[in-house]
């Protein structure tokens, strides 16, 4: 693929990476076509997203950096330091859509304000996240199991799964895509979180191609060539 014509996107990561091998299996399919992951970044050096990446084929671009380790090479350097750290090497990329897939750390004005900066003639860069709750319901860490104590209490009947724009107010960002999931009655936590990732695995690669979508349209081009890969996906002989 032309990487001038494909949309480019950074992966932030801190765990196992499920989430970010939904995106790397649907890049370049009509799920999210015309589409290439430039960088995998993980605040967590043993996060096996990391090794996802170098996996796949072909190999993608990683990066670590963790906020203990900089503040401590850094003497004097601030979160807000680390944060416009990790906003440089996401904006080397020239992404056009940053997705936080399990990202454990929460920005502050140090990212945001450059990712989200138009002062030098730049378009602003959307940053999306995946949390697993609805929205307004378990805002920050732990949203799964606070929701299945809840249940537990009687206090809800279900949880869900969201993919937000990211704002400086933690989980409170524009909803993109939304889905519900039971909590069964005697269903252990393990199962209900199983089964709420496997939903997060869907609407991750869907919210991306939304929002790609509106921040980078596919050229005449790219339709084409998404055409040929859909008649090939469907076992039909396209002419183009």
């Amino acid at each position: 693929m032309n990487s001038s014509s494909s949309r480019r996107i950074v992966v932030l990561i801190s765990g196992s990476g499920t989430n970010l091998q939904a995106l790397i299996d649907a890049q370049n399919t009509p799920r999210l076509p015309a589409t290439q992951i430039t960088l995998v970044l993980s605040n967590r050096k043993a996060a096996y997203g990391l090794t996802r990446a170098q996996k796949s084929d072909p190999p993608i671009p990683t990066a670590y950096l963790a906020l203990q380790p900089y503040l401590k090479a850094n003497p004097g350097k601030t979160r807000d330091d680390y944060d416009a750290e990790v906003a440089k090497i996401v904006l080397e990329q020239n992404p056009d859509l940053v997705v936080l897939a399990g990202w454990m750390h929460v920005f502050g004005d140090g990212f945001l304000d450059l990712l989200y900066d138009t002062e030098d003639s730049r378009r602003p860069i959307p940053v999306i996240n995946l949390h697993p709750a609805l929205p307004g319901a378990f805002d920050g860490t732990n949203a799964i199991e606070r929701a299945y104590e809840a249940f537990q209490k009687g206090e809800i009947q279900h949880s869900g799964v969201m993919v937000h724009k990211v704002v400086k107010i933690v989980d409170r960002g524009e909803p993109l895509i939304v889905r519900e999931v039971p909590i069964r009655a005697g269903e252990p936590l393990d199962s209900f979180a199983e089964r709420l990732h496997q939903v997060e695995h869907e609407i991750i690669v869907e919210a991306t191609k939304k929002t790609l979508d509106e921040a980078k349209p596919l050229s005449a081009v790219n339709i084409i060539n998404q055409i040929f890969v859909l008649c090939v996906f469907s076992d039909y002989i396209c002419q183009v």
